[in-house]
């Protein structure tokens, strides 16, 4: 994720957070099932969701305590 992409991150309401959350864990068990089958191409990926997740979670907590 870039620094322009975390910057829009930021500007995101505690519910978009939460939706972003959800999406991003589904994306992420699905890249793990795809990995334990043998299917996925990218396997960069799934280190990279972790990552995003991560920050979001991390704004999450940030706007929890303002």
């Amino acid at each position: 994720m870039s620094t322009k992409r975390f910057k829009e991150l930021k500007n995101l309401s505690k519910d978009e957070l939460v939706t972003k959350v959800r999406e991003t864990e589904t994306e992420l068990f699905q890249a793990k099932v795809k990995l334990s089958m043998g299917q996925l191409e990218n396997t960069a990926s799934i280190w990279k969701l972790r990552k995003d997740l991560a920050r979001i979670k991390t704004l999450q907590t940030v706007q929890a305590k303002k």
